[in-house]
């Protein structure tokens, strides 16, 4: 599509710049070209070559307006275009007819070109659909279409293809480059058991990857959905701009009907000049500027956050995102990775912390639970069986086993009680795990979730963004999410909700909110789909792999990172800001113009700069928003 609209632009620039050459030819040839009399006027010589001229940079705006005539659209800017230039004829103003085409399709190709380049913005997205899949069948691999793939069946991926569809990796490791998904630069490691999802690209190692969704289901597919889906969905500015053209163009038309008609039948004489000022009265009322910069805007804004990692499922939500006042954050996955880590070893005195972590790193090593994991993770090192046996995990309390011939116990501290050994006495926040071994108390071990990187940071940037409150939503332990919180700067914090009580929360928030401002919830998509749903907008973590996100959420941050929150806030308050900078510019130059030319103190050329003129410059403030 890209390719067909540049062959269209550079067939219509060097139409048009073929057409300049004549209209060149024409003003100088008109300078020594003799009157032709004509009745009561004369007509030069030079008109055939002005209306060649015309003929080859307008054609197709004349073309245009009689189709559209015909098809019951009348008054758009080929019409108003059409009659200008034509009554600009008729009262012998060649050189200025021929101009104000030429100027207005000069216009046109720099519309076409910004719009080309905005919507690289966005379409750039497009690239991440994968052409094929390499399919392992009966020993040899089978090229085939992505959608012909089964769930179950294994796809190799060699460097630099792109993933087709989604899956976990069963053989192989690579990097993988995914900035077309989540605007991030760095490489992404993966390995055998982890999940990959399409549209990646491997830049390294050969992987076979077991197929986890159809196409129809995949990432690729989602996102893609989202992304050409996302201009069907108009903002409040443009809708208003939509009946504004509709209802404006009709009246300025019959407006310079009567600019033309009556003044001249008042007084009895001058009709030349009142139809040369209802003429330019035309041109200058072509809502060119608003009509095409408001939208151009939007999309600007869009491209620009897809650029960020952000996806935002339409304009009329990036112009809520603009009116943002209350902020309500869920704490798991949002503010805090979601992974349990082990964040600080207390041993007894005397005790090696690499004892004490290794002796819970062995008896929590046949666990799959997540604290398990986390202290196997921290350890860090192959946990030899054999020296291990015996092992009983006492329910609800923790885990016996025997190391080296020695008892060991790591659990709470009931587990630790009823062993009759003393635990130490501590206020740290996350779970504690005691470790003793045979009778001795060897210390504990505090996990918890690990606050995201720059989760301070996005707490500050909303902050600075103005937002009125923020919030913090979780159905952790009270004592835990206020540490949280305290730690970003977050001074309102709801914790040991179930999800009915997130909804009831948030319901109370939109009720004190101001008419016009609006609740954003961020979550992660999974379980928070309620509370999105309920939100004016809704704001999903994470989004790459998360079908619930996707669906859920009315903006979706392909990465982890809660910054980005700040910076979609950013960007819809800049598009916006650009929106009304054009509005409040067109119709200003519009109106004044229009009135000077009423009172004949306004040119044809004027008319040109309050048209094409201000849709250009209008159009370059509207391409600030893809930056």
């Amino acid at each position: 599509m890209r390719e067909i609209m540049s062959k269209k632009l550079k067939k219509r620039i060097k139409r048009v710049g073929m057409g300049a050459a004549v209209y060149l030819a024409a003003v100088i040839y008109s300078r020594f070209a003799p009157a032709i009399p004509a009745g009561s006027f004369d007509i030069s010589a030079a008109l055939p070559v002005f209306l060649a001229a015309y003929i080859v940079i307008g054609g197709d705006v004349v073309k245009k307006a009689v189709k559209n005539i015909g098809h019951g659209r009348i008054f758009d800017e080929n019409f108003l275009m059409t009659v200008a230039t034509a009554g600009a004829f008729l009262v012998g103003e060649y050189a200025e007819a021929v101009a104000v085409m030429l100027f207005y399709q000069v216009g046109e190709c720099f519309q076409s070109y910004a719009v080309n380049k905005s919507r690289k913005s966005i379409a750039g997205l497009m690239d991440i659909r994968p052409d094929y899949a390499n399919v392992i069948r009966n020993g040899g691999t089978v090229e085939v279409g992505p959608e012909e793939v089964s769930i179950g069946e294994v796809i190799l991926i060699k460097p630099g293809e792109r993933i087709p569809l989604d899956g976990m990796v069963i053989k192989g490791a690579s990097s993988l480059d995914t900035m077309a998904l989540t605007g991030e630069s760095l490489p992404r490691d993966i390995g055998e058991g982890e999940n990959v999802i399409s549209g990646c690209v491997n830049l390294t190692g050969v992987l076979e990857v077991k197929v986890s969704k159809n196409f129809g289901e995949s990432t690729v597919t989602k996102i893609l959905d989202l992304v050409e889906n996302a201009g069907s969905k108009k903002s409040e500015a443009e809708h208003f701009i939509t009946k504004f053209a509709r209802y404006y163009t009709p009246v300025v038309v019959g407006l310079a009907l009567l600019l033309a008609l009556i003044p001249p039948l008042v007084t009895g004489g001058g009709w030349p000049d009142w139809i040369y000022r209802a003429l330019s009265f035309l041109v200058i009322s072509c809502p060119c500027a608003l009509v095409i910069s408001i939208p151009l805007s939007f999309f600007g804004g869009l491209g620009g956050a897809s650029r960020e990692g952000v996806l935002i499922k339409g304009s009329n939500y990036l112009e809520a995102l603009a009116g943002g006042e209350i902020i309500v954050m869920d704490k798991t996955g949002t503010l805090t990775k979601g992974v349990f880590a082990v964040n600080k070893l207390m041993p007894a005195e005397g005790i090696p912390k690499s004892v004490l972590l290794e002796t819970a790193a062995y008896a929590e090593s046949f666990s799959n639970h997540p604290i398990s994991k986390s202290l196997i993770q921290a350890y860090g090192k192959e946990v030899d069986s054999a020296r291990l046996k015996d092992v009983e995990e006492e329910a609800g309390h923790g885990i016996c086993a025997v190391l080296d011939g020695r008892r060991i116990l790591a659990g709470n501290g009931r587990l630790m009680e009823g062993h009759g050994i003393k635990a130490a006495k501590t206020e740290e926040i996350g779970t504690i795990v005691h470790v003793a071994r045979e009778k001795e108390y060897l210390g504990y071990i505090v996990i918890a979730d690990v606050v995201k990187e720059d989760a301070a940071a996005a707490v500050a940037g909303l902050k600075a963004a103005g937002m009125k409150r923020i919030a913090m939503l979780t159905g952790d332990r009270r004592k835990t999410a206020e540490c949280i919180a305290e730690e970003l700067g977050i001074q309102e914090v709801y914790a040991e909700l179930l999800p009915g009580d997130k909804v009831d929360r948030v319901e109370e928030m939109l009720a004190s909110k101001s008419e016009k401002g609006k609740l954003i919830f961020v979550g992660d998509g999974i379980n928070d789909a309620p509370v999105l749903a309920r939100a004016d907008i809704g704001i999903a973590m994470g989004g790459i792999g998360s079908d619930a996100a996707i669906e859920a959420a009315d903006v979706v941050i392909m990465t982890d990172e809660p910054s980005k929150i700040a910076k979609a806030v950013q960007i819809s308050r800049k598009t916006l800001a650009i929106v009304k900078q054009n509005i409040v510019f067109a119709i200003g130059v519009k109106v004044l113009v229009l009135l000077l030319a009423a009172m004949g103190m306004a040119s044809m050329w004027a008319a040109v700069f309050a048209d094409v003129g201000v849709a250009v410059i209008a159009i370059l403030n509207a391409m600030r928003a893809m930056k």
